[in-house]
């Protein structure tokens, strides 16, 4: 019952916050990693009913594995197909990212969509983090390009440690021209300049600078 209630419920709720949304004819024909600015709870269930409707495809996003521990959270993850990871220290993390990295690849092989904050984890500030390179990684393992987004006003709504969000009508959405990665290797060296390019063009769609 949760699932046909959410799809027509949650595009209704968006309506409140998201004021625009630029760049829908960037989204590629196949199979693509979206990269994404984090802020807020709201852009893991924002982007993918944004895309998704587009591309009439299946989106799985990478999740911190810790919000599966809750019941009523579990049950809309598993509903979006998204893909627990560890963003902590734990003895088997290392486990835990190979089979989310494994089951990225599978589902791209599908021809679907990955989700992934770079990132890892909310900005308190809005201003982009240093970020991971495991999405520079299985774009160039896939072989699939990366579409760098940004993501404004959703801190504004939601802000990390708020509970209830407020009801704004402030988020813009900006889809960037696909990227397309070229390293002779993934070396640790070849997958931090990937990082480097994939958050230099979500920076620049923001207004902002990375300078990690």
């Amino acid at each position: 019952m949760v699932y046909p209630i959410a799809r027509r419920v949650l595009p209704l709720l968006f309506k409140l916050w998201l004021r625009d949304v630029k760049g829908l004819n960037n989204l590629p024909a196949g199979p693509f990693i979206a990269c994404m600015n984090h802020s807020s709870f709201i852009d893991d269930l924002l982007i993918p009913l944004i895309i998704v409707p587009e591309v009439n495809r299946n989106m799985c996003m990478y999740v911190n594995r810790k919000f599966f521990n809750n019941a009523i959270v579990r049950t809309f993850l598993n509903w979006g197909n998204s893909i627990p990871v560890e963003v902590y220290k734990a003895p088997d993390k290392k486990q835990v990212n190979e089979k989310a990295f494994n089951n990225a690849l599978t589902h791209l092989k599908k021809g679907e969509i990955i989700g992934i904050y770079p990132e890892g984890h909310r900005s308190k500030d809005g201003k982009l983090q240093r970020a991971r390179n495991g999405a520079a990684k299985l774009a160039l393992t896939a072989n699939v390009p990366i579409v760098p987004i940004a993501i404004t006003g959703s801190r504004e709504v939601l802000p990390k440690g708020v509970a209830l969000p407020k009801l704004k009508k402030c988020i813009t959405v900006t889809i960037g021209a696909p990227l397309t990665l070229k390293e002779a290797s993934l070396s640790q060296q070849a997958l931090t300049n990937s990082t480097r390019k994939i958050m230099k063009s979500i920076a620049a769609l923001l207004g902002q600078e990375y300078n990690f």
